[in-house]
């Protein structure tokens, strides 16, 4: 059995349920390109996103007996890396941070994070690509997650809701939030409004209400 299996994903993943042993195996591939590129830019890391990618699959491989068809088996799937990835980060936040005295929390919106040293302008386009994603990565990680999906993935608002298991409200106000934040980050970069697109990134876009 190979990725070209004419079978539907519904079909694949019922098969799977039902004791196909190469199944799952087609499924996955059939949606491993999209699902590891939003892994890896919910993530940042490239070792955190393999292994919500694995703890992703491992769960879907699971529960597959237990879908029952509310949603597209790929939408099913994304919610399942997202969820991964989110918890992930959330770990790691937890190990890497160390509350000072007196030291506020951040919570999933961070309305008061401080102000961060804005950086240097980029001398090239590769430059700029690594700027604005090193500033998504500032962002806390339901925004984030949020802007990945819609912004980069191409998700509508409703689709991202459903994917996330939240309200289409929570999310608007997470991309909202999080493009403000990286408006104030990469402010500097309206100024290279005709550069070319650099991994999908271009600097025009980079303002409230836009794109990444």
């Amino acid at each position: 059995m190979t990725g070209q299996d004419p079978r539907t994903d519904e079909e694949l993943l019922a098969a799977h349920a039902a004791g196909e042993p190469d199944a799952f195996g087609v499924l996955f591939r059939r949606h491993r390109d999209r699902l590891w590129a939003v892994a890896l830019r919910t993530t940042n890391d490239r070792e955190d996103a393999a292994d919500a990618l694995q703890e992703a699959m491992l769960s879907a491989h699971r529960a597959a007996a237990r879908f029952r068809g509310e949603a597209a088996v790929t939408t099913w799937l994304h919610r399942i890396v997202v969820n991964a990835c989110v918890d992930r980060l959330r770990r790691r936040q937890a190990h890497l941070t160390v509350p000072l005295p007196g030291q506020a929390g951040a919570d999933d919106d961070d309305r008061h994070a401080p102000a961060r040293n804005e950086p240097a302008a980029p001398s090239t386009d590769h430059d700029t690509a690594m700027v604005v994603r090193s500033a998504l990565a500032e962002l806390p990680y339901d925004q984030r997650a949020a802007l990945v999906l819609v912004d980069l993935q191409g998700y509508s608002v409703a689709e991202v809701a459903q994917l996330m298991g939240v309200a289409e409200g929570t999310i608007k106000s997470r991309c909202s939030r999080g493009r403000a934040r990286l408006a104030v980050m990469l402010g500097h970069l309206r100024n290279l409004g005709d550069s070319p697109d650099v991994g999908g990134t271009r600097a025009q876009d980079v303002t409230p209400g836009g794109g990444l």
